[in-house]
């Protein structure tokens, strides 16, 4: 007889503190793929948003570079997620994304030309 107690659900080993991989694979394969990329898409929004200075306090994290590439990446994934998530789900995304832009142009000191800013090869030039 073991004194070694079952791993809890949580997938977490209680001897080693990592988690099981076959628990957490089971885990994200139970997950919808409409959720694995609104949930990207998020974090995506969210750093771009910090890293425009956005966020509280947000002068000391902004970084326009960075945020140039996040929201490349999120316009690029919304461009090619566009046909697999419904628009009820691609709605809001697009919504932020075309927010972030307009952020983006108004924070930097020379605004891209239009059609020429983050994520506009997807979306085409952005106008407020």
């Amino acid at each position: 007889m073991s004194d070694a107690t079952p791993a809890p659900e949580s997938g977490i080993n209680p001897d080693s503190d990592s988690p099981d991989f076959d628990t957490l694979t089971r885990d994200i394969a139970d997950v919808p793929a409409v959720e694995v990329i609104t949930t990207v898409a998020v974090h995506l929004m969210s750093a771009a948003a910090v890293n425009l200075g956005l966020a509280e306090g947000g002068e000391g994290h902004k970084d326009l570079d960075e945020a140039r590439k996040l929201i490349h990446s999120l316009a690029g994934l919304m461009d090619a997620s566009a046909t697999e998530i419904s628009s009820f789900h691609a709605a809001p995304l697009r919504d932020g994304l075309k927010s972030l832009q307009l952020a983006f142009r108004e924070a930097s000191d020379v605004p891209d030309e239009p059609g020429q800013g983050p994520g506009e090869k997807y979306t085409g030039p952005v106008f407020g």
